[in-house]
């Protein structure tokens, strides 16, 4: 089973990595910073820096540390601008100076002269390596918009599906006020990070409840900041559908899933009818897929015990 929905492509520019790593430039105007960054990655142009340019992907960000500025001293003003020519290339978004010695000479002159940008960053290689990567990740992972509420039940993320006006929104109340958490409400943007999937509310409905006859409500001046999350990983789909719709077994024996962005999450669907303790069951149900994820079955559990008492049965006679 699959949500159809298209994923989103987004761009990232060079300034928004400047203005996220606080990075101080030293070359390029504005105009060099709308540069794209296509891959979420880094590069240490070690090679390059070398004369060796097989297999190289200048779509990455350069970041020159400590090791790559000592051995550019080493060479004649030459061949520093012949290979600092190559790594400034149209492709390679920009260059991230993290040695202490700063940015070389001629690298700056190169740069000046193609209106390349250049930066500094206040920090070790490791530091900037890792937040360069976890800021360009996030802003490029794939992404989705999904129709529905999400909520965060006993620290487990829990998307709660289903047609408009079956009452998802007012479920969502109801489960706030048992003490759980609201994510989303409406519309659930998704997100693939690291392969793990994330929800949380677009940044217009964060904090928003739609209560059919009361209106739109803000739930943290109702409840206190305590009772929003902005981001929670997306562990179990709950699908909401009326009872005389669909065929429900009395016993699911079967673990159905849903695909979200590439990833297969576990789904569940429950029926729903006038009367009954639908968040009761929810809470029920998050509960019971903690057991499973513990190798407890209490679906197989009864079934074992039914064949056992067949058993039992049979062998009185």
């Amino acid at each position: 089973m699959a949500i159809e929905n298209e994923t989103l492509n987004k761009r990232v520019y060079v300034r928004e990595l400047k203005d996220a790593l606080k990075l101080k430039q030293i070359t390029g105007d504005g105009y060099s910073l709308d540069r794209w960054i296509i891959a979420p990655d880094v590069n240490r142009p070690g090679l390059e820096l070398t004369g060796n340019y097989v297999n190289t992907d200048l779509k990455r960000i350069e970041i020159i540390g400590n090791k790559e500025t000592a051995y550019i001293k080493t060479l004649d003003e030459y061949t520093q601008r012949e290979r600092f020519n190559y790594i400034t290339d149209e492709f390679t978004p920009c260059i991230i100076i993290t040695s202490k010695d700063g940015c070389p000479e001629i690298l700056k002159d190169v740069a000046s002269e193609k209106n390349f940008p250049v930066f500094i960053y206040d920090g070790p290689t490791w530091q900037c390596v890792v937040e360069a990567i976890d800021i360009l990740s996030d802003k490029m992972a794939p992404t989705d918009s999904i129709h529905g509420v999400m909520m965060n039940i006993y620290g487990i993320g829990v998307l709660i599906t289903g047609r408009s006006g079956i009452g998802k929104s007012e479920l969502a109340l109801d489960l706030i006020k048992k003490g759980h958490i609201l994510v989303a409400d409406d519309v659930v943007d998704v997100i693939n990070l690291h392969n793990e999937i994330y929800g949380q509310a677009p940044e217009v409905l964060k904090g928003m409840l739609e209560i059919r006859g009361l209106g739109v409500v803000d739930v943290e001046l109702l409840f206190g900041g305590e009772v929003l999350l902005d981001r929670s990983e997306l562990s179990l789909v709950i699908n909401l559908e009326k009872f005389e719709d669909t065929d429900f077994n009395r016993v699911e024996g079967v673990d159905q899933t849903i695909d979200i962005l590439g990833k297969q999450i576990p789904w569940i669907q429950i029926p729903v009818s006038e009367g009954r303790p639908l968040s009761a069951i929810i809470e029920a149900s998050v509960t019971n897929y903690i057991l499973k994820k513990k190798g407890i079955n209490t679906t197989e559990i009864f079934k074992q015990n039914i064949l056992k008492e067949i058993e039992k049965n049979r062998s009185k006679k």
